[in-house]
């Protein structure tokens, strides 16, 4: 279950936050909505140790013991992507439900439950009841059924979290809850790679002792929400509806007054200021595809993932298998980027709420398509090994911790409060397919000898960096642009040169 990033100011938070959302999270007493938000924040600490030893260079290394090769490597990639496609599906089904706790508990609390067969795969391989092609398989097989699982899931957490924090707490709740993950992760990441490395048995069964002790603090976060507000959808898509028809009577009213007031320079300017917010909340009254600006954002959300997939699943692959480093050197550059996300996060979070979304992705993307650049120039050496990579891993984890935050939060900016779920779900299952796609075209480009994975590296940046065109085409409500910006700043630096005026 990811987190929803955002800081906004309660300026802002009319228009971060559907109106909707905003009025079932006041019907909710302070305790409740208190209570709930820890009980939150509990829950993504404890699932963050569960992803990150299920999805990240742990299990890697695991399959790399096996003999697994960079196919198998890049699959643990590309079948979390394509389970995505399946989103729609479990918002259709969460929407047919009357409770968000009850639906997400079984969900999740079967997908996690599902990783204790490789753990004990793991330990009938060491006896010799199975082979290293049989664990592969098992492996490969849970990794579907429970990514499966956890997309069916994914759209009515969102929604279920959308509601339960008001507009006004949004960024500084997400934010909070995002950084205390991270630097779970922080701990969590060089710990397992300790523990797996260090084991009397080897690292196979390191590992599954490691894999034990995630499945059961993937289920205590579970447990945390039990303490959760639950929501209804039912009663909110009914309340959405009878408000929706409400201010479409009131709309129809005040027609002809509103007509007469066009003539006044007054109404003209308030028109004119308020057209880009308009233009954002058009998609409620829009179907899904005759939304023009949530097209554009699907359109840069998959090229976007397609050239992230492209690699992300190659570079640790590549200080494994190519540069030969050692799993606990890897697992610490893993850290390195989690304490980059860690101490940017709160920097974005903030300079989102002043300057909007949409520019700090911008910013963002030409970053992060530097880093790829970066890469091809890596080796073993102790230059790289000791400046190069953790500095390419900070970078990695500050830039990404903007576009993490953003891109959530400008897709709840844009998704209207009766279709949220759906919103949600469409653009996960075009994440899905581009970076399944993404990582499948990897993989056959990482095999190619005339290519390798410098080249790769290199097509990567080049794709991030066009993925921004579409980007500069999304409206948002409150986002400056660039030129904007850069004016702004340029007008506050006279002020730096003025000498400080003292009082006699």
């Amino acid at each position: 279950m990811t987190s929803l990033l955002v800081e906004a100011t309660p300026p802002l938070a009319e228009a971060l936050t559907p109106s909707f959302a905003q009025s079932e999270s006041a019907r909710l007493s302070k305790a409740e909505i208190r209570r709930s938000l820890r009980a939150s924040t509990l829950d993504g600490s404890f699932s963050s140790v569960f992803e990150n030893i299920v999805k990240g260079v742990l299990i890697s290394n695991f399959l790399l013991e096996l003999g697994a090769g960079a196919f198998e490597v890049g699959l643990l990639t590309s079948i979390p992507m394509l389970a995505h496609l399946l989103q729609p599906l479990g918002a259709y089904f969460s929407e047919k439900v009357n409770s968000r706790h009850a639906y997400c508990l079984w969900i999740f609390g079967f997908a996690r439950l599902l990783w204790l067969i490789p753990a004990v795969g793991i330990f009938m391989f060491s006896r010799g009841a199975l082979t290293a092609q049989m664990l592969t398989f098992v492996t490969m097989a849970v990794l579907s059924v429970s990514n499966i699982l956890e997309a069916i899931g994914c759209a009515s957490w969102m929604s279920w979290m959308a509601v339960l924090v008001p507009g006004k707490l949004r960024g500084r709740y997400f934010s909070l809850r995002r950084s205390l993950s991270s630097l779970t992760a922080l701990l969590t990441i060089p710990i397992g790679g300790w523990l797996v490395s260090g084991w009397m048995g080897g690292e196979l069964e390191g590992y599954a002792l490691v894999l034990i002790v995630a499945v059961l603090l993937g289920l205590a976060s579970l447990g945390f929400q039990f303490y959760m507000s639950d929501i209804n959808p039912q009663a909110v898509n009914q309340a959405a509806a009878a408000k929706e028809a409400s201010q479409a009577a009131i709309d129809v009213a005040s027609g002809k007054s509103v007509s007469e007031k066009g003539a006044s320079g007054q109404f003209l300017e308030q028109e004119k200021s308020s057209k880009t917010k308009a233009e954002t909340k058009a998609g409620a009254k829009l179907g899904i595809w005759q939304d023009r600006n949530f097209l554009m954002l699907l359109l840069f959300l998959g090229v976007w993932t397609f050239s992230v997939n492209l690699s992300a699943p190659f570079f640790n692959f590549y200080l494994l298998d190519r540069l030969q480093l050692d799993v606990q050197w890897v697992t610490v550059y893993s850290s390195l980027r989690y304490g980059g996300f860690f101490l940017a996060i709160m920097l974005w979070g903030r300079l989102a709420d002043r300057i909007g979304n949409r520019p700090v992705m911008i910013i963002n993307c030409v970053l992060a398509a530097s880093i790829p650049f970066m890469w091809s120039y890596v080796d073993a050496g102790v230059v790289s090994v000791w400046l190069a990579l953790p500095m390419l891993h900070l970078l990695q984890g500050g830039t990404f911790a903007a576009l993490e935050l953003c891109l959530a939060n400008i897709q709840l900016e844009l998704a209207p409060v009766r279709q949220q779920s759906a919103y949600f779900a469409i653009a996960a299952a075009v994440m899905g397919v581009t970076g399944a796609l993404g990582t499948t075209a990897g993989g056959y480009l990482a095999e190619l000898s005339a290519v390798g994975l410098p080249a790769l590296f290199a097509l990567t940046a080049v794709i991030r960096l066009l993925s921004i065109t579409p980007l500069a085409f999304v409206k948002e409500a409150r986002a400056q642009s660039i030129r904007q910006i850069i004016d702004q700043r340029w007008q506050r630096l006279p002020q730096l040169w003025q000498p400080a005026r003292i009082k006699a």
